[in-house]
């Protein structure tokens, strides 16, 4: 049976905050040549599976949590099942916390790239935001809809504490949106996000606060 959970007497005219855990999938089979997942469906590897149920350690002992979201590719539905069950609640898919698709750089390395479609790769090194890969998804669009599914899931649960699993990019592009920073910085600003770290938001009265980022689980 799932523990009972109650939520904190507070005075009235406190505001709601709601705190949001984001977490990047753990490891998977394309992150040792670092090709470009995307919305690809990519397989964790055992350490990414390991990894996965870290957090479900971690996230049994770092507060009461109200809900887990995940996004729908299996990276980060494997990752997020193990939190779910240790704390006691069910796994919810967010369709909108799916990773930002790369277009003709899906499944592709860097290098791969370049004999490609140089060109176009060092465009994206230079403004990954106004020139995203062939065929890929708009990254400012990618950044609406990741901000749109965090507001809704603080507007579900006003003062509680949200796991959500999500991508590399799209958290990445999330925090400079929410922070007010251009995203075509995102890569330079944000260069590096670990294999279930854990980036805490805070969200009250409709003002952003970035109290953890890219931390080890400890």
């Amino acid at each position: 049976m799932a523990p009972v959970r109650t939520r904190r007497a507070r005075p009235a005219e406190e505001p709601d905050v709601t705190e949001l855990v984001l977490v990047r999938h753990g490891e998977t089979v394309w992150h040792a040549e670092n090709r470009y997942a995307g919305s690809s469906d990519v397989h964790l590897t055992e350490k990414g599976a390991e990894q996965g149920r870290e957090l479900a350690r971690w996230a049994a002992k770092n507060g009461e949590f109200a809900a887990v979201f995940c996004s729908p590719l299996s990276r980060c539905r494997r990752t997020a099942e193990p939190a779910a069950e240790a704390t006691g609640l069910p796994l919810r898919r967010e369709p909108r916390l799916r990773e930002v698709h790369f277009g003709d750089g899906e499944g592709m390395t860097a290098e791969e790239m370049r004999r490609s479609f140089g060109d176009r790769l060092a465009a994206f090194h230079r403004d990954p935001a106004g020139s995203p890969l062939p065929g890929g998804e708009n990254p400012a669009a990618a950044a609406e809809r990741g901000v749109a599914a965090l507001r809704d899931i603080a507007a579900a649960h006003p003062d509680g504490r949200v796991l959500a699993v999500s991508h590399n990019t799209l958290i990445r592009l999330v925090l400079c949106s929410v922070l007010g920073l251009p995203l075509s910085e995102y890569r330079r600003t944000f260069p590096e996000l670990g294999n279930t770290a854990p980036t805490i938001l805070r969200l009250r009265e409709g003002r952003w606060s970035l109290i953890r980022f890219n931390a080890p689980l400890c």
